[in-house]
């Protein structure tokens, strides 16, 4: 099976930038997409960005676009979400997610918390 480890969550300042890395093991055959969505305390579950992987087309959330930069590396199956001028609203849980038809895989969560 798939399994999905992310990694570079964390406390920054308001302004300040994080990247995200997600690392996808095991078969992972002809993926579709990789993308990262987040849920806030108290909120629902969104999407934040995604990058489809024949052609490395993107995808963002109107709140990231200008700030959130997604991309990838083909040879480690990696996906990165390189993450700036953050603002509080940015804080929450970040899962990574691979949707490779018809399923769809998602990692533990990384801890964003952005201070005011």
């Amino acid at each position: 099976q798939v399994h999905l480890v992310e990694s570079g969550g964390g406390l920054v300042q308001t302004g300040g930038s994080l990247r995200l890395s997600c690392a996808a093991s095991g078969r992972t055959s002809s993926p579709y997409a990789m993308g990262w969505l987040r849920q806030a305390p108290g909120k629902e579950r969104e999407f934040v960005a995604a990058i489809i992987w024949s052609g490395g087309r993107t995808n963002y959330a109107d709140s990231v676009k200008g700030r959130f930069t997604i991309s990838r590396d083909n040879a480690k199956n990696t996906v990165y979400l390189q993450m700036n001028s953050l603002k509080p609203e940015d804080t929450g849980v970040y899962y990574c997610n691979v949707r490779a038809p018809p399923n769809v895989y998602w990692g533990q969560g990384t801890q964003v918390t952005v201070l005011s």
